[in-house]
C-alpha cells in the first residue's frame, strides 16, 4: 500500500461520518430533562397536559419496542469501529481500535468492525457485501460485521497473502466464534486482527537456523560452507517472497532484485498466467455454449488480449533460454519486460472477473446444470469402452514412443469422471441448505464442469491420435516418392554441392531406408518431410536455383501438417496435466505455436520463409512434449506414496490448484476457487490472484 494511502487510513478522524458509540445513559438523560420541564409547569396546565404526555410516552415506547426498530441497513462505514448495538464500553472501543491500528501499521491491512442489533432481515453475507460496496473498500480492506441479537456474523474482503484458508478457518472457529458466543464482543474483533497479523508474520525465528548458527561456531570448514549456502538460500527465498508482492509494472522496484530472483519470479509468473489463461478459456467455452457469442464478447476480448501478452512473455523467456547468451544488463531488462507483460495479461483477466461471475451465476437454475452434467457423465462413460479398445489397438500396433502421450488418457478420463460425480453429489447436497448457505454448490459445479471438460479432451485425444497416424500414413508414400525424386536430382549435383549436399543426401538416404514406416508412421513421416526439406535447400544452393512454387508448397503443406499434429499433441498433454508441467515446456510450446502461426501467415507471400518457420514449429512442438513428459514424471515422484485417485488426478490436471504449488515445483499459483481438500481449490475465469476473495461467517 502506498504511504499516502496508509496515512489516510490511519489518520481518518473517527467522528467524521457514520454512527458513533453512544452510551446507554444518554437516553435516560433526555427522559430526565423531560420530567424537569413538566415539574416547572403550573398545576392547572399540568393537569391538562397529562393525557397528551401519557399518549406520547405510549407511542414512543411502541416505536422503541417494535420488532424492526433496531434494524440497521447497510451503509457506508465512517469510523473504523462502529458500535450501533451499544455493546462496547469506552475501554472496549479503545482496545479494538488499538488492535486494528496495529494490523494496519504492521501489515497494511485495514480491518473495519461494525456491531449492529440485526442485519435488517438480510443474509449476513449480503449485508456485509453491500456495506463493503457502499464503503468503497479495496483489496486491502476487511470487514467484520456482527449482529448481536441475530447472533450472526460475517467476515468479508480479500484474504491477505500469507494467510491460508485453513488458518482463517481455524481462527474463526477456534477464537472468534467462541468469543461471540460468550458475548466478548471486543475480544472477538481483537482476536480477528491479531490472528490475521500472526498468520502474516509466520512462525517467527526458526530454531533450525539458530541451531545451525551455533553449530557453525564449532564445526570445521565444511560446516561453514554448508551454513553459508543455507544463508544464501534463505536470502534468495526471502527476496523472492518480497518480489512476489511487488507491482509487476514497477520497473524501478524490480530493477533492485538480483538476477536469480528475477529469473525465478519470471518462471512463476509464466506458469501462473498460463494456467489462468487455460482455465479462463475452459470457463469461457462453457459460458459461450450457455449465453452465446454476443454475451461473452468482452470476456473473449480480455482473454485474447491476455493470450497475446502471455505469448509475448513466453517469447522473451525463449530468447533467454536459447543458446545465444545475453549480458547481465540485457537479461535484467528482458526479465523486467517479461514480468510486466505477464502482469498485464493477469490484470486483463482479473478486470473481468466480477462481471463474468455476475453473468454466470451458477446458483441460478443449478438443478438443471447438475442434470446436464449427469447426462455428460453418462455420455462419457459410454465412450470409455470404445476409447479403451482404440488405445489397446494402438498399443499393440505401434511402439511405446508413439502412444506415450495418450497412454494414460483413458485411466485419467475415468478419474476425472469420478471426481465430477463426487462434486455433483456435493453440489446437490449444498442446494438442500437454506438460502445463503448454498455457496459450496458453486465451487462443486465449477469443479465438475472442469473435470468433465478434461475427460472429453482426454478421450478426444485418443480418437485424434488415430486420425493423425492415418494422415501420416496416407501422406507418407507421396513424401517418400518426392524424396526419391529429389535424391535422384541431387546425385547429379554432388560435385557442386559440397559438404552440405553430401550431408543432405546421407540424411535422405537414411530416411528412405528407415524400417519404421508401418510401426511408427508419425516418426517416418516427420523424418521424410524433414530430410526432403533439407535436401531441397542443398539442391537449390548447388544448382543456384529456387524450387518451383508448386513443389515448395507441397512440402510446406506437409510440414505444416506435421507441426500442427505435434503442437496439438503437446497442448493436449499440457492442458490435461498442467498441474505438473513447469515453465520450460510451456515456453517451448508457446514458441512452437508462434512459429506455426508465422508459417501460416507467410504461406502466400513468402513460402520459403514459411517452410523454415513450420520446421522450427515442428521441432519445438516435439521438444515441448518431451519436456512436459519429463516434468510430469518429476511431479509424480514427489507425490506421497499413498497418493493417487481422482483428487490427485484433478490436481495434476489443474482442476484443483494447490496453494503450496510454488514449493512443489519452483513456481506456483495463488489462483483457485472452492472445493476439494487439503488446500486445493478449483480454478475459475480470471487471473492468478482471483481466488484470494474471502467470504466467511455464520451463526455463533
Amino acid at each position: 500500500m502506498p504511504l499516502s494511502r496508509k496515512s489516510s487510513v490511519l489518520l481518518r478522524p473517527r467522528a467524521s461520518t457514520g454512527r458513533q458509540v453512544r452510551p446507554l445513559g444518554a437516553r435516560y438523560g433526555r427522559a430526565t430533562s423531560g420530567r424537569r420541564a413538566v415539574t416547572s409547569t403550573a398545576p392547572g396546565r399540568r393537569a391538562r397536559q397529562w393525557p397528551a404526555l401519557i399518549a406520547g410516552l405510549v407511542v414512543a415506547l411502541a416505536v422503541l419496542c417494535a420488532p424492526g426498530a433496531a434494524a440497521e441497513p447497510p451503509s457506508r462505514m465512517g469510523p473504523q469501529v462502529v458500535d450501533s448495538a451499544g455493546v462496547l464500553s469506552a475501554a472496549d472501543e479503545a482496545q479494538v481500535l488499538d488492535a486494528v491500528d496495529t494490523l494496519s501499521r504492521d501489515h497494511q491491512v485495514k480491518l473495519w468492525v461494525v456491531y449492529v442489533r440485526d442485519f435488517a432481515s438480510m443474509a449476513p453475507q449480503d449485508w456485509a457485501d453491500r456495506t463493503s460496496e457502499l464503503s468503497g473498500f479495496s483489496h486491502r480492506d476487511l470487514l467484520l460485521a456482527v449482529a448481536v441479537d441475530d447472533r450472526g456474523y460475517w467476515l468479508d474482503g480479500t484474504l491477505p497473502d500469507g494467510v491460508s484458508d485453513a488458518e482463517l478457518d481455524s481462527l474463526l472457529a477456534g477464537s472468534v466464534e467462541p468469543d461471540l458466543r460468550d458475548q466478548k464482543w471486543a475480544q472477538a474483533a481483537v482476536d480477528t486482527a491479531e490472528g490475521i497479523g500472526s498468520a502474516m508474520r509466520g512462525g517467527g525465528v526458526s530454531w533450525g537456523v539458530l541451531l545451525l548458527l551455533a553449530l557453525a561456531v564449532v564445526v570445521a570448514a565444511g560446516g561453514l560452507v554448508l551454513f553459508s549456502r543455507k544463508r544464501r538460500g534463505d536470502r534468495d527465498r526471502a527476496e523472492l517472497s518480497t518480489a512476489r508482492e511487488l507491482d509487476p509494472t514497477d520497473s524501478a522496484a524490480l530493477a533492485k532484485l538480483s538476477l536469480p530472483t528475477l529469473h525465478a519470479l519470471s518462471r512463476e509468473r509464466l506458469v501462473e498466467i498460463d494456467d489462468a489463461v487455460r482455465t479462463s478459456a475452459e470457463e469461457l467455452a462453457l459460458a459461450t455454449s450457455e449465453f452465446g457469442e454476443t454475451a461473452v464478447t468482452p470476456f473473449r476480448s480480455a482473454l485474447e488480449a491476455a493470450r497475446a501478452a502471455t505469448a509475448k512473455a513466453f517469447t522473451i523467456r525463449q530468447q533467454l533460454d536459447d543458446a545465444i547468451p545475453e549480458t547481465p544488463d540485457q537479461q535484467r531488462a528482458m526479465l523486467i519486460e517479461l514480468i510486466a507483460t505477464a502482469g498485464k495479461a493477469d490484470r486483463e483477466l482479473d478486470a473481468q472477473v466480477t462481471d463474468f461471475d455476475a453473468m454466470r451465476d451458477l446458483l441460478i437454475d443449478a438443478p438443471a446444470r447438475l442434470d446436464a452434467l449427469t447426462r455428460d457423465i453418462v455420455e462419457l462413460t459410454a465412450r470409455m469402452p470404445g476409447s479403451e479398445a482404440e488405445l489397446v489397438r494402438l498399443d499393440s500396433t505401434y511402439p511405446p514412443s508413439v502412444v506415450a502421450p495418450i497412454h494414460d488418457n483413458v485411466r485419467m478420463a475415468l478419474e476425472r469422471i469420478a471426481f465430477a460425480q463426487t462434486n455433483i453429489d456435493s453440489a446437490r447436497a449444498a442446494l438442500t441448505q437454506p438460502v445463503g448457505r448454498q455457496g459450496g454448490a458453486v465451487a462443486a459445479i465449477r469443479a465438475a464442469e472442469g473435470a468433465l471438460g478434461q475427460a472429453t479432451t482426454l478421450l478426444d485425444a485418443v480418437d485424434q491420435a488415430a486420425t493423425n497416424i492415418q494422415q501420416a500414413r496416407d501422406g507418407l508414400p507421396a513424401a517418400l516418392d518426392e524424396l526419391r525424386t529429389d535424391l535422384g536430382s541431387a546425385q547429379t549435383l554432388t560435385e557442386f554441392g559440397g559438404a552440405d549436399l553430401g550431408a543432405a543426401i546421407a540424411t535422405a538416404t537414411a530416411a528412405l531406408n528407415t524400417p519404421h514406416a508401418e510401426t511408427d508412421p508419425l516418426g517416418a513421416f516427420h523424418n521424410a518431410v524433414t530430410a526432403d526439406a533439407a535436401l531441397d535447400r542443398a539442391i537449390a544452393a548447388a544448382s543456384d536455383r529456387k524450387l518451383a512454387v508448386e513443389d515448395l508448397r507441397r512440402r510446406l503443406d506437409r510440414t505444416l501438417t506435421d507441426a500442427a499434429a505435434r503442437i496439438d499433441a503437446a497442448s493436449s498433454f499440457i492442458t490435461t496435466r498442467r498441474g505438473g508441467v513447469d515453465a520450460e515446456a510451456r515456453t517451448r510450446l508457446s514458441e512452437a505455436q508462434r512459429h506455426l502461426d508465422e508459417a501460416r501467415g507467410l504461406t502466400g507471400s513468402a513460402p520459403e520463409r514459411a517452410l523454415v518457420s513450420a520446421q522450427t514449429a515442428a521441432e519445438l512442438g516435439g521438444r515441448a512434449m518431451q519436456l512436459a513428459q519429463a516434468s510430469v514424471r518429476t511431479w509424480e515422484t514427489r507425490q506421497p506414496m499413498s497418493g493417487g485417485g481422482s483428487q490427485t488426478g484433478a490436481v495434476l490436471g489443474g482442476i484443483l490448484l494447490n496453494e503450496l504449488l510454488r514449493g512443489a515445483m519452483g513456481g506456483g499459483s495463488r489462483r483457485g476457487g472452492y472445493g476439494g481438500g487439503g488446500g486445493y481449490r478449483p480454478g475459475s475465469f480470471g487471473g492468478s490472484s482471483g481466488s484470494r476473495r474471502v467470504s466467511r461467517g455464520g451463526r455463533f
